[in-house]
């Protein structure tokens, strides 16, 4: 199981602590490094800052939201970056939900989200392989655009640049059952939200296809420190946040997910106190131990012990969100 750093999207501005945790994660042996985005900072520009200033770790999207452009430009940011980076892109992709989808990037969520998604990722690899010209008769990303309010004059086009990687790897951030199950068809690895290596069976009919070499690389809160309880706080309000903010009170994927791994009642709780505005309760409300099944928190020894859990299962890659140095020191030393 290979270790890479999470380290998410900023916050009020630039967090000075990452470049030096990514320097730092490559300089113990680190696979990789993961940007994100929601509704502020980018995912590839962060990303790009990173790769100037390091030279053998992978680079990840974790994730690239696909409103957020055309496949076309994130087609042509992937290639772009991975060329300067010297081949060392993974790119991450994921649909976001409606509240996102509709209330940021002001576009309507797709009705037929697989649909959606494949037809992204076609158009992607289209580029990337640059066989030809790009031609897709999608319903959500049709090349050329052929609408009714077109001009009719769209010509098929293929990159000029010719990509470093055709075969770039490309992963999901999918949720239900469904999308899971057509990523292992159609991506080369997954980016799962939640995993807990207690409850492997709950992803198992969806993983049930995929193919040898497909990545399987959930996010994990680390931290190593005496007080489980205080470390578990950080995870909580996380899971606090995704579980009542980003979602609404009929359509929320995040409380969806948590209800499958057999917290329905609990997920149903946090959601409802977050939505009436009541977020420390929320955050209270959170289950420890769900809180503590997705993360690695405690001294050393419980770390140790827990993070063989991990390594027994399908879990590929390990991202981690470590706040400090030497965290991340102690994870390199513990998954050799």
């Amino acid at each position: 199981m290979r270790l890479g750093l999470a380290l998410g999207y900023w916050g009020r501005g630039p967090d000075p602590r990452h470049l030096e945790l990514a320097r730092e994660a490559e300089r113990l042996g680190y696979d990789s490094v993961w940007t994100a985005e929601a509704w502020g900072s980018d995912v590839f520009t962060a990303l790009t800052w990173i790769a100037a200033h390091t030279s053998r770790i992978r680079l990840g999207t974790g994730i690239a939201q696909m409103a957020a452009r055309t496949p076309t430009a994130t087609a042509m940011h992937a290639l772009t970056l991975d060329h300067l980076s010297g081949g060392r892109l993974l790119l991450g992709l994921g649909l976001s939900g409606p509240q996102v989808v509709e209330g940021w990037y002001g576009r309507p969520f797709p009705k037929s989200p697989l649909t959606a998604t494949r037809e992204y990722v076609d158009v992607i690899r289209q580029v990337l392989r640059r066989e030809g010209p790009v031609q897709a008769d999608g319903v959500f990303h049709p090349h050329p655009y052929r609408g009714p309010d077109g001009t009719g004059l769209g010509k098929p086009l293929k990159p000029i640049t010719h990509p470093l990687r055709a075969g770039l790897p490309l992963l999901l951030g999918a949720e239900g059952p469904k999308n899971i199950a057509q990523t292992t068809r159609i991506a080369d690895g997954w980016l799962p939200l939640y995993w807990s290596p207690q409850r492997t069976e709950v992803y198992r009919a969806s993983l049930a296809g995929a193919p040898e070499g497909f990545l399987i690389a959930p996010m994990a809160r680390a931290a190593v420190c005496d007080d489980v309880a205080e470390g578990l706080l950080p995870v909580k309000a996380m899971l606090g946040f995704y579980i009542g903010g980003m979602g609404h009170a009929a359509k929320n994927f995040h409380a969806d997910l948590m209800a499958r791994m057999g917290f329905e009642e609990e997920a149903r709780r946090v959601q409802q106190l977050f939505l009436e505005g009541r977020r420390q309760e929320a955050v209270r409300a959170v289950p420890d131990a769900f809180a503590d099944e997705i993360s690695l928190v405690g001294p050393r020894e419980r770390i140790a012990e827990r993070l063989e859990l991990w390594r027994a299962g399908p879990v590929t890659d390990l991202l981690v969100t470590a706040p400090d140095p030497h965290t991340l020191r102690v994870l390199a030393e513990l998954n050799r």
